[in-house]
């Protein structure tokens, strides 16, 4: 089974948040007769939390209450012979898989199938399962190789994802409203674009580094500051598809009416009107946006959160998401959708009042926007889904 248990861990190994391994005890309780291997990351070459599986056995002992036994080896003589000896109940993880180069690499799921991972360990199941939605966007070995050759499905987890998503852009709970927000403005826009012209989208409420984008796109001042950073990030061209989705559905856009300005850690709340090309940086929607947003969010059945609404990570410019996560609780369909707002949720002690917390960041801007998920499509081989 393949499972994401990639989290945050410090400089020596210990694990700082272990919200994703916990959401793998619904699938790992309903397979407790079964004999379970489990394929994971952690991290990516070259970064420094790129490390063993060691303590993620440890954490998920704990919590599913039998033990995990980690194994330092991928598909060598090792690991097929502890995988041959497992009894009824046994449940192993396997060393990181991206300690194997060509986990990594971008290629077909029968060129995947051809490997030396696949062609070793898939004699020895009976079934492939993937439970991993927040990497199942991407072209990987583990994603795509095994469905090639064995029976294959999907866990609770990555169930539980595409039952909420699905239902959050079914248009059937209205008004919807999605809240894009965040840094990733060619990704924000093609969900932008994918749910106002299937029609799932009642409002579009713009905040973060995309909604200064779309600011600029619609004729505003938002100063050399905030208009440099965008063009670092590789994001200038976004502006003129900005105003494109502007032109085409005004109607359902809102974007902020006043934002936050950094003054040395210090928030200044100002009007659109009084910004100057030489203004400070804009960290934030400010607080009659934060009214008018939080008002418009009560009142919607259904709400989808993508992106937090400015630089959260400071306390003063945290206000705009922390408000907004608040207001999408009163809704009667609430949905988060991964990355750094999902977090968010979570360290509030939010997570019970929505419907749904996405474990996955990339994977969910991807399936809002409409893509098809690879790891998703690969389990069509041999199932309905």
């Amino acid at each position: 089974m393949r499972i994401d248990i990639n989290v945050p861990m410090d400089l020596n190994g210990n694990i700082l948040d272990d919200i994703r391994i916990k959401s793998y005890v619904p699938t790992l309780e309903s397979l407790k007769n079964a004999k379970i291997v489990l394929l994971a990351h952690q991290s990516r070459p070259g970064k420094c939390d790129f490390t063993t599986m060691k303590s993620h056995a440890e954490r998920i002992t704990k919590y599913i209450g039998r033990k995990v036994q980690y194994i330092d080896d991928i598909f060598g003589s090792h690991a097929i012979k502890k995988i041959q000896s497992m009894k009824k109940g046994d449940v192993l993880l396997l060393e990181n898989v991206r300690f194997y180069s060509e986990e990594s690499l971008k290629r077909s799921g029968k060129e995947h199938a051809n490997t030396h991972m696949v062609q070793s360990l898939a004699p020895l199941f009976d079934l492939y399962l993937n439970d991993a939605f927040a990497v199942s966007h991407r072209s990987q070995l583990s994603i795509l190789g095994f469905p090639e050759v064995i029976p294959c499905g999907m866990g609770k987890l990555m169930e539980r994802e595409i039952i909420a998503l699905d239902k959050g852009m079914s248009g059937k709970e209205h008004p919807c409203i999605f809240v894009i927000g965040g840094i990733k403005i060619d990704d924000s826009l093609n969900v932008v674009e994918n749910v106002l012209m299937n029609g799932y989208a009642d409002k579009i409420l713009f905040t973060g580094v995309v909604g200064n984008v779309v600011l600029k796109a619609a004729g505003f001042e938002i100063g050399t500051v905030n208009l440099d950073f965008i063009k670092s990030q590789g994001y200038i061209k976004e502006i003129e598809r900005a105003k494109t989705i502007i032109d085409r559905f005004e109607d359902k856009i809102e974007m902020p009416i006043d934002v936050a300005l950094n003054d040395n850690g210090a928030r200044i709340d100002v009007d659109l009107s009084t910004i100057k090309k030489d203004c400070l940086p804009i960290n934030d929607i400010g607080l009659e946006t934060i009214v008018s947003f939080s008002n418009e969010i009560k009142k919607s059945k259904t709400v989808i959160l993508n992106g937090p609404a400015g630089v959260f990570e400071l306390e003063p410019f945290s206000l705009g998401t922390h408000e907004i996560i608040k207001a999408a609780t009163h809704s009667e369909f609430s949905i988060v959708g991964g990355g750094h707002i999902s977090a968010e949720v979570r360290r509030m002690n939010f997570e019970d009042k929505f419907f749904h917390v996405s474990t996955g960041g990339g994977a969910c801007i991807s399936y809002l926007a409409g893509e098809k998920l690879v790891g998703i499509e690969s389990l069509r081989r041999d199932t309905n889904i």
